[in-house]
């Protein structure tokens, strides 16, 4: 077998696909229905909705699986998102995770990094709904202390729950 004979064999060949533990198809972007109220996806399963804004707040909800390839999406909406909330005072987003059955290394990283974003802009990013594998996670790196964790999106919005911040 000749080196050209060996080329040609594997030109047509292609790389296997690379999918998450669910499956997803890409799917394209939905453009923002309302000023207040939006919903869109971010691509390879995940899906990203702002389902409530009300004084300098609002209320992200994520569903699907966050991990290398939905990580940077969510990243970028969640930047997104604070700096259209109205008002100059501190802005707040709540990430309800409650339909977030996993969340990697990478994930974490988005989540830290929008949390950069956001805070050099005076605003912050609490999280509602946190699994507990997930949750676990966010104690053994730390993160339980960068982020107001809180059982659900109601008690993060009245604040009658105290945040999962402890050491």
């Amino acid at each position: 077998m000749t080196e050209d004979s060996r080329r040609a064999g594997r030109a047509g060949r292609r790389p296997p696909a690379v999918r998450c533990r669910a499956g997803a198809v890409r799917a394209s972007a939905v453009p923002d229905a309302a000023p207040g109220v939006s919903g869109a996806h971010a691509g390879d399963g995940l899906r990203i909705e702002t389902s409530r804004v009300a004084a300098g707040t609002a209320v992200v909800a994520v569903a699907g699986e966050i991990d290398l390839r939905t990580a940077g999406p969510l990243r970028d909406r969640l930047v997104e998102t604070h700096g259209r909330l109205p008002g100059t005072g501190p802005r707040r987003l709540v990430a309800d995770f409650a339909a977030v059955p996993f969340c990697d290394a990478a994930g974490l990283g988005a989540l830290v990094a929008a949390h950069n974003q956001i805070s050099a802009d005076g605003g912050e990013i609490a999280l509602a709904g946190v699994r507990p594998a997930q949750l676990r996670l966010l104690r053994i790196t730390g993160l339980h202390r960068l982020f107001a964790i809180h059982r659900d999106v109601e008690a993060a919005l009245s604040g009658h729950d105290s945040p999962t911040r402890s050491g």
